[in-house]
């Protein structure tokens, strides 16, 4: 049987070489495909023949004769990627023939074949196996699978094995475990942060909204009530929270304010003051007290700027928030240069 009908350079001249497999049993073959093949083979082929001997033999033994014929077909294929039904029946031994006869291209394919049928069963020996052949790839995928389905893997009989005889590979194990939840609790912990930056963005184009143009019954004085269509808002439920916090702010008591502390009138300040850290609007701006944070922030002593580090970094992300928020929405308004440059 042959994977492909191109024959390679030597194919039609008589077989030289005997490969020599468990059983006893012999695969003719051709020299220069093999050699063509394999630098492995290549070599062992440029060693010079014996005394007396005409043909040369060449032994392949310790896997099956099944999976050896496979191999040599395959070496006549052309980089053929071998059946499926083949593949799952000696991909394990073709992927050690692979690697120690260096047929990289057959070990790619070997790889990715164990890789697609990987379960809690066997993984255990196949990245065993993938450690003592060099295959990086099959080996990441193994990880990925054990730490996926660890419980599964601790019931399995490879998983005590390898704890009673490979102590250092289940430490290696473990540690990649705990890596891979590191990541995990990075990753979400940098995508409620991105969260955050992009609500604080919107309150930041909703504040604007509210006192520029107006929303619902909060609004400038002397401006007429803007329509109450939901075009017009940029995020209904952003607005109606910052109305909220603006109503309470004139009906909160004074002493509320200054000595026991309101925390709502306290976020409202916080969003006014981060309003003015990334405000690039010329005075006169239509947001309350922006131009009496812009003078405090020019006018702030070394001790001062050093306490107001924590604000300029939530600025700057809080803006990098806003430019991503207006490159994702196709119908917003462009972002203006400075703003771009705020990010930097």
């Amino acid at each position: 049987m042959s994977y492909s009908t191109n024959a390679p350079a030597g194919f039609w001249e008589w077989p030289d070489v005997q490969i020599l497999t468990a059983g006893e049993r012999r695969i003719p073959a051709h020299s220069k495909v093999l050699a063509s093949a394999s630098p492995v083979l290549e070599s062992m082929l440029d060693q010079p023949r014996q005394r007396g001997g005409e043909e040369r033999v060449i032994s392949i033994l310790g896997v099956p004769c099944g999976a050896v014929d496979v191999f040599v077909r395959l070496l006549y294929s052309s980089r053929c990627v071998p059946p499926a039904a083949e593949m799952g029946e000696h991909g394990v031994h073709l992927l050690v023939l692979s690697h120690v006869y260096q047929v990289g291209w057959l070990k790619r394919a070997c790889e990715m074949a164990l890789a697609s049928g990987l379960a809690a069963e066997s993984v255990v020996d196949l990245l065993v196996l993938a450690r003592r052949c060099d295959a990086p790839w099959l080996h990441l995928r193994c990880m990925r699978v054990i730490t996926g389905d660890f419980a599964a893997v601790e019931r399995t009989e490879a998983w005590r094995f390898l704890q009673d005889n490979d102590p250092w590979l289940e430490l290696d194990i473990l540690q990649s475990q705990q890596d891979a939840r590191l990541r995990q609790k990075r990753r979400r912990r940098k995508r409620e942060e991105q969260g955050l930056y992009a609500e604080l963005s919107e309150a930041m184009e909703c504040l604007q909204h509210i006192c520029t143009d107006g929303c619902t019954d909060v609004r400038p004085s002397g401006r007429e009530a803007p329509p109450r269509d939901r075009t017009h808002c940029p995020n209904p439920t952003t607005c109606r929270g910052l109305q909220q916090l603006i109503r309470h702010l004139p009906a909160c008591s004074r002493k509320q304010q200054q000595q026991l502390g309101c925390t709502r009138c306290k976020r409202l300040w916080q969003l006014l003051r981060l309003h003015a850290s990334i405000c690039l609007h010329p005075d006169p701006c239509s947001v309350p007290l922006c131009s009496q944070f812009k003078r405090k922030m020019e006018q702030m002593n070394f001790k001062e700027e050093e306490e107001d580090v924590k604000w300029r970094l939530l600025a700057k992300k809080v803006a990098s928030a806003r430019v991503m928020c207006y490159l994702a929405r196709r119908n917003a308004v462009p972002v203006s240069l400075a703003e771009a440059e705020l990010i930097d």
